[in-house]
């Protein structure tokens, strides 16, 4: 009998891909046998990206090279659907905040009324990590703030680029 490979999506717009979600997407990584990063086309909740989908896709194909069964995909439908079309069973959240956790456990109730056989498994930020966001380093990039620490650096040669226009 051949065991079932465990698959876990970990889905965001990553706009762009932070240190923070790198973690994530590792410590899954370590859990499951394959982690799909799924990359939001069009988000809803955050509205227009600065950074186009291919460029975000390409941003984390960069960020886990060394992670042999991580790989990222597009995704514009719900978050369930896409981990069912591609075989998972679990959807890979961090949690950094309260705020996170309230925006997250309705989320959560929302899924589990869509696809309840597709559980949600919730990681805390790794404690030097709990801080970083996307748009907290975007507006950091936009007024000349050290982002190097904070994302890879191809990152922060584009965000430095993009948002010295």
């Amino acid at each position: 009998m051949t065991q079932k490979k465990s698959i876990a999506v970990c889905p965001g717009s990553y706009d762009p891909i932070t240190r923070g979600h790198v973690d994530v997407i590792a410590r899954a990584a370590e859990v499951f046998d394959e982690v799909i990063v799924a990359v939001v086309n069009h988000p809803v909740r955050k509205g227009s990206t600065l950074f186009d989908l291919n460029e975000r896709i390409g941003f984390i194909e960069d960020a886990v090279a060394g992670l042999g069964n991580v790989r990222a995909a597009p995704f514009d439908t719900l978050i369930v659907d896409f981990a069912r079309s591609v075989g998972a069973k679990t959807i890979v959240k961090g949690l950094r905040a309260i705020s996170d956790f309230e925006y997250e456990t309705e989320m959560n109730q929302l899924n589990r009324q869509q696809a309840p056989d597709v559980e949600s498994l919730y990681m805390m930020a790794s404690p030097q990590f709990s801080f970083i966001s996307s748009s907290g380093i975007k507006e950091l990039a936009i007024f000349g703030g050290a982002i190097e620490e904070l994302v890879t650096p191809k990152v922060a040669a584009r965000l430095k680029e993009e948002l010295a226009r």
